[in-house]
């Protein structure tokens, strides 16, 4: 399972209750209806219904528990089992307190998603859905045209990281994107995968040598590999690559017929 840090405070309402005392070996067997998916208690402490039930005039609300230490932002969330399926693990607030209740919920991604949580698939989706620059194709030599047979020399100067925010579950959410991969695609059956956007003249990083003439449209797909962060917390990556295909240009390859010339 992807493991995205997350660290937002989410309201939630404890609709439905169902009243389940603790278990003798003090670990706490109750299960609640938290926004009406069905939860249960996985930490040992004092028995979840019975307490909610008694302070049903205050607002609850979830954050990530993290694997080793600390209550803020999580490089390594907490993960968890329910009714054999995989999820994240939840401390409970109480009100504004800062200091979670003694005891934690195991949700998986969808009924977090639907409890109005931050999930790592909101997140990938964002990433996805945003619009990310397309490479400019520059060829050398300029002009439109090149010569047969001949190294030509091609570049893109999108090498630098874009930034975009968005707002997910009222929370402002930080999305950078940097190219790390171009595939250059030459238009006569030739292609190219690089990790570099090329180089202007003399530095010629990325050339192709056309064997006809005639005309041809190279372009140059650009991945994208982002991170994302939550206010002005930690950057933290995202797993998944995003390939924005590239606007063709028109490039006439010609011959060149030599001529003797006097001094």
């Amino acid at each position: 399972m992807t493991r995205l840090a997350l660290a937002l405070v989410l309201p939630l309402t404890f609709l439905v209750l169902l009243e389940t005392p603790a278990l003798a070996d003090g670990s706490c067997g109750s299960e609640v209806i938290l926004g009406q998916v069905g939860t249960k208690c996985v930490k040992s402490g004092s028995d979840t219904s019975a307490y909610v039930v008694g302070h049903s005039d205050h607002t609850y609300s979830i954050r990530p528990a993290c694997a080793v230490g600390g209550l803020a932002l999580c490089a390594d969330p907490a993960t968890c089992t329910i009714d054999g399926h995989d999820g994240y693990l939840y401390n409970v607030y109480q009100d504004t307190d800062p200091d979670p209740l003694d005891w934690q919920a195991c949700l998986t991604q969808q009924e977090a998603s639907r409890l109005g949580g931050l999930t790592p698939g909101m997140v990938q989706r964002a990433f996805r859905r945003l619009a990310w620059p397309a490479s400019r194709l520059v060829v050398q030599p300029p002009k439109g045209r090149t010569l047969v047979n001949f190294d030509t020399n091609f570049y893109t100067t999108n090498s630098g990281p874009t930034t975009q925010t968005v707002t997910l579950i009222g929370q402002p959410i930080t999305i950078e994107a940097t190219p790390t991969q171009y595939t250059w695609h030459f238009d006569d059956g030739g292609a190219r995968t690089t990790t570099v956007p090329g180089a202007p003249y003399p530095d010629l990083l990325v050339t192709h040598s056309y064997s006809r003439v005639g005309t041809v449209r190279p372009s140059v797909d650009t991945t994208y590999s982002g991170r994302y962060r939550v206010g002005d917390g930690a950057w933290e990556p995202i797993p998944d690559t995003l390939t924005v295909p590239g606007a063709p240009v028109e490039l006439q390859v010609v011959s060149a017929t030599p001529h003797l010339v006097g001094y």
